[in-house]
């Protein structure tokens, strides 16, 4: 086979998340992609192929061990299966999953998806249950890294094949940690997966398995794809994605289906429950649930797949817009409250921002748009977090004097808002003897020369604030007091308030008796209304 030179360019990103290309021996994949599970042997295939292409598709996986075990298929794979585009096929592994353990070695299926053309092939590993000792997660990892090191034979010669190493150790974060580590060390294969994390996609244990993600992304070369197993619900992709996976694959679409599922982006629905479609693909635009519930089963099972397939192509679409954007932070928060499942993998996520500020750009050149501050959660938006720490870390300091004016969101750039002008009105002298700051819950404090600056004048915001955000606002105004203090005995804090602006006489009255607890530093509090 002749060789092919692996490629995978990151077009654009936001968060851990990326737009990528791939390229294969069968065409350009675009990531985030998701792999539809296809039935090798093609007879329980209720979607066709071309059908899978035509919404959007034009990447499927399917089972290399029952393509050699039930077929028999020892040519190529892609005029079997009558598809152009992108095949990958799995080794067996899910098998091993399953029932504990399958008739092939793992040298004998390598050399399989090799000859019959696999454009990305996975070695047979030795997926990590969730629910197995450390013992015996630790013998998963030992394996598969074994097997890893058996091929390299073939994976160096069978360049065609992009291949895939299974990264194991489940929730065992230490073993997957080292197994990560080891896999990297030995440098040949293109794709790195998280294994064995289906039993916890099917249970939502979507905090778990986002421990799993940091981990292994925390440790792979980011010019690597990551591929995360059976990843096929709208709900999983955004966050999942958030955090850096740029491959899945799933039977969700048809598994669902079989047992009258209807998928959401939000959850998923029994077709029994359903009086209307909230949906306009061309199944839920044609049909009623009722129309479906009268349908032979195998048509229902087929217009549930088919609709289930536009639903995730719908939401891989709907994350690469958001990535493009630069808004995927905001849409994780949306979709944090879709469910229960979604808010708990959101929260983790929130303990491993830095990770996600380390891939983040602050703004794009191409596309800058205004920052949404829908919540506290806000707070952790890159693009927020780091112009926090920012205007903090390059304060110049000119006087002894800090004056603090409300930044309000109706009225900007803040420094040609009516509010800071009156204020000037009243003040004349203010801006020689004070070092002036805008100042609002969420965005933090800003120095008046640097408020035009992305976001603090590129922003949307809601108008009221929770106690949470008014504290976390304090505590940054008196990190920048603290910084005035090492070069001042005496400080002279001048903060301006408003009654049209509430949160205003909450920040002062909070910030009065956090200052009076630094007994021990000269600051001479003034509020001031206006």
């Amino acid at each position: 086979m002749g060789d092919l030179k692996i490629v995978f360019e990151i077009r654009d990103s936001d968060l851990a998340g990326r737009i990528g290309r791939l390229k294969t021996r069968h065409g350009v994949l675009e990531t985030p992609f998701l792999f539809p599970v296809v039935d090798p042997s093609l007879r329980k295939q209720v979607v066709p192929l071309d059908k899978i292409r035509d919404i959007g598709f034009n990447g499927i996986i399917t089972n290399a061990y029952l393509l050699k075990k039930h077929v028999g298929l020892e040519s190529n794979i892609h005029q079997y299966l009558g598809f152009d585009g992108v095949i990958m096929t799995d080794s067996g592994a899910y098998q091993i999953l399953q029932y504990g353990t399958i008739d092939i070695e793992n040298r004998a299926i390598v050399e399989y998806q090799c000859r019959i053309g696999s454009d990305i092939g996975v070695i047979l590993d030795i997926p990590t249950r969730h629910d197995v000792t450390y013992e015996e997660a630790l013998t998963s990892v030992e394996e598969t890294l074994r097997r890893a090191e058996e091929v390299i034979d073939i994976v160096e010669e069978c360049k065609s094949t992009l291949w895939v190493l299974p990264i194991q150790g489940g929730t065992y974060l230490d073993l997957l940690s080292r197994a990560a580590r080891r896999a990297c060390d030995l440098g040949m294969y293109s794709i790195y997966a998280i294994g064995s994390p289906t039993t916890l996609l099917e249970r939502f244990e979507l905090d778990r398995i986002v421990d799993m993600i940091y981990t292994v992304k925390s440790i792979v070369p980011s010019a690597k794809p990551i591929h995360l197993f059976g990843a096929g619900h709208p709900l999983v992709i955004p966050f999942v994605v958030a955090l850096g996976v740029d491959l899945m694959d799933s039977a969700s679409y048809i598994l669902y289906a079989r047992d009258d599922r209807y998928m959401t982006w939000r959850g998923t629905y029994k077709l029994e429950d359903l009086e209307y479609f909230p949906c306009n693909c061309p199944v839920c635009s044609r049909y009623s649930p009722k129309d479906l519930m009268e349908m032979p089963k195998h048509e229902r099972v087929a217009k549930l797949a088919e609709h289930n397939l536009y639903v995730l192509i719908k939401e891989l679409r709907s994350v690469k817009q958001a990535i493009r954007e630069g808004r995927l932070w905001e849409y994780l928060e949306e979709r944090a409250h879709s469910h229960p499942s979604a808010m708990r993998a959101f929260q983790k996520i929130k303990k491993y921002v830095e990770l996600l500020y380390k891939h983040s750009p602050l703004s794009k050149s191409n596309i800058t748009r205004a920052v949404y501050i829908l919540s506290m959660d806000s707070v952790y938006n890159p693009k927020i977090m780091l112009a926090r720490r920012r205007s903090i870390d390059r304060a110049v300091i000119k006087n002894k004097c800090i004056a603090l004016i409300p930044l309000v969101p109706w009225d900007k750039p803040a420094y040609e808002s009516q509010l800071y002008k009156r204020v000037l009105t009243c003040n004349r002298d203010l801006e020689n003897r004070c070092d002036v700051y805008f100042y609002m819950p969420i965005l933090g404090v800003v120095n008046v020369y640097l408020s035009e600056r992305y976001p603090f004048s590129q922003f949307e915001s809601v108008y009221d604030f929770d106690d949470r955000s008014i504290e976390d606002l304090c505590l940054l105004i008196i990190e920048l007091v603290l910084r005035y203090t090492t070069l001042y005995d005496t400080i002279k804090l001048r903060m301006f308030i408003s009654e049209g602006i509430p949160w205003s006489i909450k920040v002062a009255k909070l910030m009065l008796s956090k200052i009076y607890t630094l007994s021990d530093l000269k600051i001479d509090v003034e509020i001031e209304s206006i």
